[in-house]
């Protein structure tokens, strides 16, 4: 090839938005898609052996940096190694834009990785200037309405170029996900912290006052936030028919896992989209007990699958989807994990195998069900 910036892929199946060519190339001009073709390509290229070329995965919800930072419980790791550890695992996913989801809350007595926005934000900067990254790395502000310092965190964080979301959570006892309080207590102990049950309680009656005092106001004060700097909202756990009417009222773009059928139809049918979880895909349910992905998708209210606490599930749930439902072709069941998330959070410039598009793009070798990301590339660049 006479010029270093342009690749040719050859020999591929290409997963474009709407179709599938079956045996085709693609050729990659300064960091973008210069041409797509059907058949042999016209001068020799990257022999992908009949691989899937998939567009470069977009991921709007992973907590998973957290494992890096405290990989054991009370054991918190170096920032900038841990943000360049979990960068590579969610590349080597086939991930090739993140939106890292920062918990922008401090709670006392929680043995969790919170009160660390600021600084984890921090490290991902260091480390993405220092061009230690593989993959392009954006901010998701998860804000837990009832904590009392919670406006004040978001406010310093929010003006960042690198924000793209902002979702609203209440994780009280007895509100949303968690209305059932034995299905609390569990969640509690599997997070590994050994809380017993009276520091449980204890936490649970300071949550349920900190939402009696400041969850009303700070939640009113979150939407005023991010309609000044034009983030994206998105609500989390919608349950009852008044969280459908509020998230329909506040104008948000994104349903995180909605908990009920009756929530997450009421909601696309309104115009958002429906996130859920590539684990509860996989795992064929929710591990809380609410309603399946694969149901969601049945009913045709599914636009956006999430990895959430397990990045390499998210390319498994794409290649999986349509065997669960059988309204999701290939194209449609990729366009839950590149096109649809991507231009969500107005990422337009990437999210599918396009004419113009960032060459974000991935190998995968699919045999029945299971598959691995053989090769990454990152605005033309491979990465992993």
């Amino acid at each position: 090839m006479a010029d270093i910036d342009t690749i040719v892929i050859d020999n591929a199946r290409i997963v474009l938005a709407d179709q599938v060519i079956e045996g085709g190339y693609v050729a990659i001009e300064n960091g973008r898609i210069a041409e797509i073709g059907d058949g042999t390509v016209p001068e020799r290229g990257v022999d992908f052996g009949g691989d899937l070329l998939l567009p470069g995965l977009v991921e709007l919800h992973t907590d998973h940096l957290e494992a890096h930072v405290m990989p054991r419980p009370k054991v918190h790791w170096d920032t900038v190694a841990a943000v360049i550890s979990y960068d590579a695992q969610i590349a080597t996913s086939g991930i090739t834009t993140v939106l890292d989801s920062l918990r922008v809350w401090r709670e006392e007595g929680a043995e969790e990785v919170d009160g660390q926005a600021g600084t984890l934000s921090q490290a991902i900067g260091r480390a993405r200037t220092a061009g230690l990254l593989r993959i392009e790395h954006f901010l998701h502000l998860r804000c837990e309405i009832p904590m009392p310092n919670v406006v004040g965190d978001a406010a310093e964080l929010i003006g960042r170029p690198d924000v793209r979301l902002m979702s609203l959570m209440d994780h009280t006892p007895g509100q949303r996900q968690f209305r059932d309080p034995v299905k609390l207590r569990e969640y509690y102990r599997g997070k590994g912290g050994g809380m017993s049950d009276a520091a449980l309680d204890t936490l649970f009656v300071r949550r349920i006052e900190n939402h009696a005092q400041y969850a009303e106001q700070n939640y009113q004060e979150l939407i005023e936030l991010a309609g000044m700097h034009g983030t994206p909202l998105a609500s989390h756990d919608d349950t009852t028919p008044e969280h459908v009417r509020q998230a329909i009222r506040d104008c948000v773009s994104i349903a995180e896992f909605p908990t009920t059928m009756e929530a997450a139809t009421a909601l696309h049918q309104a115009g958002v989209k429906i996130l859920m979880g590539a684990p509860n895909l996989i795992r064929g349910g929710s591990h809380s007990g609410n309603v399946a992905t694969a149901e969601l998708a049945r009913a045709g209210a599914l636009d956006i699958l999430s990895s959430d606490y397990v990045p390499s599930s998210l390319l498994l749930a794409a290649l999986r989807l349509s065997d669960k439902a059988e309204n999701f072709d290939l194209p449609a069941a990729i366009r839950t994990v590149s096109k649809t998330p991507a231009e969500v959070v107005g990422l337009t410039d990437r999210g599918e195998i396009a004419v113009g598009k960032r060459a974000d793009f991935i190998r995968v070798h699919q045999v029945d069900e299971a598959a691995a990301v053989r090769a990454v590339w990152s605005g033309g660049h491979r990465v992993a």
